[in-house]
């Protein structure tokens, strides 16, 4: 299993796509993102779920957890019955995000990537996309690897994800 963990727009998604074809095997991609888009509307903007604010600040809540909770379980649970499985993830949390991860996945072969991007860059990313709250990047770009310990370290500042992802397929055990 490898997790990726960095903040919005830092580049994890295109490093992901390229982890997928640069490995030889078959590796199931999912992220944080898509367990979002997954929660009821009602989750959206509310205490107990996800509320992101105007200048991109997220609070997750009680709901939210739970949910998250299972979702981070049921991916175990796919790794333990032999899937091969990336995760791209933004620690909101820091080290208690990754402390949650770990939990779920003990006695898994984990390879723990942080993905760092300057705030700057991944601003200007962000506000390329047009898809994000301004402000979450730049927000994020330090806030979520505080505390968070990794076995490899990549900046996207100014490297494309091929790059990356060559990178981090290295030092995959096959």
């Amino acid at each position: 299993m490898i997790i990726l963990n960095g903040g919005s727009s830092s580049g994890k998604s295109g490093i992901v796509r390229c982890l997928q074809s640069e490995l030889p095997d078959p590796w199931l991609a999912f992220g944080c993102d898509a367990f979002v888009d997954a929660l009821p509307a009602r989750m959206r903007e509310s205490d107990a779920g996800i509320e992101i604010a105007a200048d991109g600040r997220v609070r997750v809540g009680a709901d939210f957890r739970t949910l998250e909770a299972a979702w981070t379980e049921g991916i175990a649970a796919m790794a333990r019955a032999g899937a091969r499985i990336v995760i791209d993830d933004v620690f909101l949390g820091g080290a208690a995000s990754q402390r949650r991860w770990r939990e779920a996945v003990g006695g898994l072969e984990v390879l723990w990537v942080g993905v760092r991007c300057d705030g700057a860059v991944a601003a200007g990313r962000e506000l390329a996309r047009g898809d994000r709250v301004r402000g979450m990047a730049a927000s994020q770009a330090d806030l979520v690897h505080r505390g968070v310990v990794y076995d490899l370290e990549v900046d996207t500042t100014h490297t494309e994800p091929l790059t990356s992802a060559r990178t981090i397929a290295a030092h995959v055990t096959p």
